[in-house]
């Protein structure tokens, strides 16, 4: 009878509807379970990868806060600069230039004086009107040094200042 029973068993398994819950004959322990090597790697991997992804945003986000602090400095303290620097090199009024020395070309065998206008490229030719600059004395033609001079208080060959924050009476001294 034992084996009918048993027979009688099997057989309600094996016509079980598909919906119903089939019990497994092994007993898991939830405990115990070992994760497989590929998805732990897998985990390591994904890890590794938030963490570099991290430490670049940050280290973009560092240039890049730097860079903003380096531009507001620039913003404000070149302005400034500039100011200053274009009130030494804004150019001479009309009167500090007419008080500038003239005088008429005549032709010198000196080669060491210089024989062309450096501001037009012309040579200059016996009779010509010309300017030499107080501190350096480069000579210019007068019509081309006033044009420089209206716009730029330098020398366009040495670049020397004419008027200058040390010394603000040296074109003074010529009007005078």
């Amino acid at each position: 009878m034992p084996e009918t029973f048993s027979y009688f068993i099997a057989e309600i398994h094996s016509h079980t509807p598909l919906s119903a819950p089939m019990i497994s004959p092994t007993i898991s322990n939830p405990c115990n379970i070992t994760p497989q090597h590929g998805a732990v790697s897998l985990n390591l991997m994904v890890l590794l990868a938030a963490i570099v992804c991290a430490f670049l945003c940050a280290l973009g986000l560092n240039t890049m806060l730097q860079c903003v602090f380096q531009c507001a400095n620039r913003v404000l303290t070149e302005p400034l600069q500039w100011i200053a620097s274009r009130r030494l090199n804004s150019g001479l009024k009309k009167k500090e230039m007419v008080a500038l020395p003239t005088s008429t070309y005549t032709h010198s065998a000196s080669p060491s004086s210089p024989s062309n206008c450096a501001i037009c490229l012309s040579e200059f030719y016996d009779g010509d009107m010309i300017r030499f600059l107080p501190n350096c004395n480069h000579p210019f033609h007068v019509d081309c040094i006033d044009k420089w001079l209206l716009s730029h208080s330098s020398c366009p060959t040495c670049r020397n200042f004419l008027k200058s924050n040390d010394s603000p009476y040296s074109l003074n001294i010529l009007i005078s």
